[in-house]
């Protein structure tokens, strides 16, 4: 990665949050700890019914760089998402995502960003993760460092909570889309319109955040949410053009459905031990 940024552009940083009273304090202390400074923290809380926006009350309170919002009933995460977008200052000129769960590496933003000012060509950098699973182990994902609208057939190309996004580009892709299509996998439908406007991403196979996942994750899984996915999948293959053969691949959330939860934990957490 190349060299020191002369003037650090502003980044806005959004998370839509839901009952995180456990873990939302250390996702706040490891983005408040980051070591790129010109940051703002937008965070829209999603009608919790324990103590997050108390803690997160707090923490506006004490931090000017933080602003928090709630929204009046629950709305799932893409409109959050959008809310956020709304307030985010007009001088930033990126955008990172963060999930409550989550906790940042220290220099995350600064690499982020570095790469950006220095690759011009690509308007997206996501980065590998460190798996927190729960047992105490730790393993790093693996990732496509150059993913193409062909990466589509494989799922989603970044991690979300991991990326930053020129916020010009998220603008011209009019943010989230909010639909009961996408109460969950927003950032697949996401990229598959990232993708059809020709934009390039990158994924830094540094890991920049600890993400959290257990069993329990994929004990929430169900034949509803999967339907989702496999719509969404039906309107990106469409939309990038791709031939009839390829559908086959739009049935993976389904399938993924039904298959023993250990299995897919297990599957999932394929990757190099830390």
């Amino acid at each position: 990665m190349k060299g020191v940024i002369a003037i650090e552009p502003k980044v806005s940083i959004i998370m839509g949050v839901f009952n995180a009273e456990k873990t939302i304090s250390r996702a706040i202390d490891s983005l408040l700890m980051q070591t790129y400074k010109n940051i703002e923290i937008i965070v829209c809380d999603d009608c919790s019914t324990d103590r997050t926006y108390a803690i997160l009350k707090r923490y506006e309170t004490n931090n000017k760089n933080i602003i928090l919002i709630k929204n009046k009933e629950n709305k799932k995460l893409a409109y959050s998402l959008n809310e956020c977008l709304n307030l985010c200052d007009n001088k930033s000129k990126y955008i990172a995502r963060m999930d409550a769960d989550d906790i940042c590496i220290n220099d995350r933003i600064e690499k982020q960003v570095t790469f950006l000012e220095n690759n011009l060509e690509y308007s997206v950098v996501g980065t590998a993760r460190y798996i927190d699973n729960g047992f105490g182990e730790m393993k790093i994902t693996n990732i496509e460092k150059i993913p193409n609208k062909k990466s589509m057939l494989k799922g989603s190309p970044f991690a979300h909570p991991t990326i930053m996004i020129k916020k010009k580009c998220l603008d011209k892709l009019n943010g989230y889309t909010v639909s009961d299509r996408t109460i969950r996998g927003q950032d697949l439908d996401l990229w598959f319109r990232f993708f059809s406007m020709g934009y390039k991403g990158y994924n830094l196979e540094e890991p920049l955040i600890v993400y959290h996942e257990t069993i329990e994750d994929y004990k929430k899984r169900t034949l509803k949410t999967a339907f989702m996915y496999f719509r969404t999948n039906l309107f990106g293959y469409k939309l990038l053009n791709f031939p009839f053969h390829y559908y086959i691949y739009a049935f993976k959330p389904l399938i993924s459905a039904i298959l023993p939860s250990k299995l897919m934990f297990i599957f999932h957490n394929k990757g190099t031990k830390k």
